[in-house]
């Protein structure tokens, strides 16, 4: 029990700023548990670093190899097919050549203009050759998109449907390139040759 005859103390400068710190004083962060970050180790970011450049540089030689290629490729492709649109554009004087070449022969083979244009045709044939140009094999053969055009149908019994009953123009390649579609004349079945007649009759 407090003696009610003792004297009550009397609040100094000092204790009333001590207890105005105490109550402004943050208060510590809460412990969290959680532990503080390893410091990265430099020798694996440096090992790191270097399959990211190795990587990289692996990368850029295959490209530039691929590259390389390529030119190469184009290079002999262009060199192959350089004179292509020449060649090209000697076809259709190599058709009227040979145009007068038969009418030549219905007058007689034994002329000299024949025997002179059959010289300059295969002296022109040998020279395509000498370039890399082939004739495309038509006739006789199925018929096939990619290298013919048909330009008529016939019926034929003694010859399968679809096959090249006869060539109109003379096609060529040069290499693998098509320089220009063999026209040709393809069988046709009965059936068909019939709706044509019909189809004919009606108009």
């Amino acid at each position: 029990m407090s003696d009610p005859t003792a004297p009550e103390a009397i609040p100094t400068p000092q204790t009333e700023a001590a207890a105005q710190a105490a109550e402004t004083a943050t208060p510590p962060p809460p412990q969290t548990g959680a532990e503080p970050t390893a410091a990265k180790d430099p020798l694996e970011e440096a090992q790191a670093e270097v399959l990211r450049w190795k990587d990289q540089a692996y990368r850029q030689a295959a490209e530039l190899d691929n590259f390389r290629k390529r030119m190469a490729r184009e290079a002999q492709e262009s060199r192959a097919y350089a004179n292509a649109d020449l060649l090209r554009g000697l076809l259709p004087v190599l058709d009227s050549f040979e145009m007068g070449l038969e009418a030549a022969r219905a007058e007689s083979e034994k002329s000299m203009i024949f025997m002179g244009m059959s010289m300059v045709q295969r002296q022109i044939m040998d020279f395509l050759r000498e370039q890399g140009v082939q004739e495309v094999e038509a006739l006789g053969k199925a018929f096939d998109p990619m290298l013919h055009e048909a330009v008529s149908t016939e019926v034929n019994a003694t010859v399968p449907e679809g096959q090249v009953l006869r060539v109109t123009r003379r096609g060529f390649r040069l290499r693998e390139r098509l320089l220009r579609a063999a026209s040709v004349i393809v069988a046709a079945p009965a059936a068909e040759a019939d709706a044509t007649t019909a189809t004919d009759a009606v108009n």
